[in-house]
């Protein structure tokens, strides 16, 4: 079982392991600095007549790839947990049909796969499941069309826009050990401070990702030095600043000093080299900090250049109707302490 601490953290009585990753990715993401993590790159179309069936065959891709990759069968997964930017999370359920395996959709935007990994981790704790798969995906195009404008118009990008990532990731959760350990976890809470441009999601998540990572520390008696680094995804390069100065103004520093680098990373002003390859404030989307971390992180951890990480994974949740009707966008952040073993 797990245990409550404080208001928002669960502990795990019963060990938890992410046994293994895989990562799909486009071209623009392989083209950039962590392309040589990911497992596989196909063009954002995947072969198909439309954005929507490319992200589905992503996360068809990508659960194959994983379940190629270990020695379970699907009769052997108790459940996958995905979700996507599409309505009614249509890209998870339709590329994951065909898989045989107990389903479960969720949506927290591009946090999805930071809530996966909580809900997994809580199921597997209850004693309920040993094997749960956690997936997300995104698609630039497909999340163009359905936030802001289609490509094909042309509209002029401001520079806090972010690029959504193309791709997907899958993590399998096990009670059986091997891989990196998930220790504990913080549900976050919904934060709005009135932000209504789609193009600046960066600044309608960074008080969320500071709230939940406050509150992770506290709930804990933890100051930021524990971990190795403190990951978001994806506040991009706006929101990774505003980020930090909120954390500066509750008194966390996310600086180390000895290191003379920020402890805190952000999976959406990692994946894109903005100069480059003109990517304004960064990536987006539940693809960012899912291939991210199923690829970068996972291996630093396994080659033990990370020891204790906390990843933070930060959502704008907005949808088609809302943004047309000017509604402020909302915040969403859950964190996972993650330790190698």
């Amino acid at each position: 079982m797990s245990t409550k601490q404080g208001k928002q953290t669960y502990t795990n009585d019963r060990k938890v392991y992410i046994r293994e990753t895989a990562a799909i990715v486009g071209p623009r993401e392989k083209e950039g600095p962590l392309g040589e993590y990911f497992d596989e790159v196909q063009n954002e179309d995947f072969d198909e007549k439309s954005w929507e069936r490319a992200e589905a065959k992503f996360t068809s891709a990508t659960f194959h790839k994983l379940m190629g990759k270990i020695e379970l069968k699907s009769e052997d997964i108790d459940c996958i947990l995905a979700g996507d930017l599409m309505n009614q999370c249509m890209s998870s359920s339709i590329g994951l049909r065909d898989s045989g395996v107990p389903y479960l959709g969720l949506f927290g935007a591009c946090s999805t796969i930071a809530e996966g990994m909580v809900t997994g981790s809580l199921l597997i704790n209850s004693g309920g499941m040993d094997n749960v798969v956690c997936m997300a995906s995104s698609n630039f195009c497909s999340a163009e069309k359905t936030f802001r404008m289609p490509v094909e118009q042309g509209g002029q990008r401001p520079p806090t826009a972010q690029w959504t990532v193309s791709g997907a990731a899958g993590l399998l959760l096990s009670s059986n050990p091997g891989g990196p350990l998930i220790t504990s976890v913080t549900v976050g809470k919904i934060t709005d401070f009135n932000i209504t441009d789609a193009n600046n999601m960066g600044a309608a998540m960074a008080p969320a990702a500071a709230d939940t990572i406050i509150a992770h520390l506290t709930d804990l008696g933890l100051a930021p030095d524990y971990y190795d680094a403190i990951i978001t995804g994806d506040l991009g390069l706006t929101g990774s600043g505003v980020l930090r100065e909120i954390m500066d103004l509750h008194g966390f520093n996310l600086y180390d000093e000895k290191k003379e680098c920020f402890k805190h990373q952000d999976c959406g002003a990692m994946i894109f080299d903005p100069i480059k390859q003109k990517t304004h404030s960064g990536g987006s989307g539940c693809g960012c900090i899912a291939s991210v971390f199923a690829s970068y992180f996972y291996k630093q951890l396994l080659y033990g250049n990370l020891k204790r990480i906390l990843v933070v994974g930060t959502g704008a949740l907005m949808s088609p109707i809302s943004v047309k009707q000017s509604e402020s966008i909302s915040g969403i952040a859950h964190a996972v302490a993650i330790e190698a073993q």
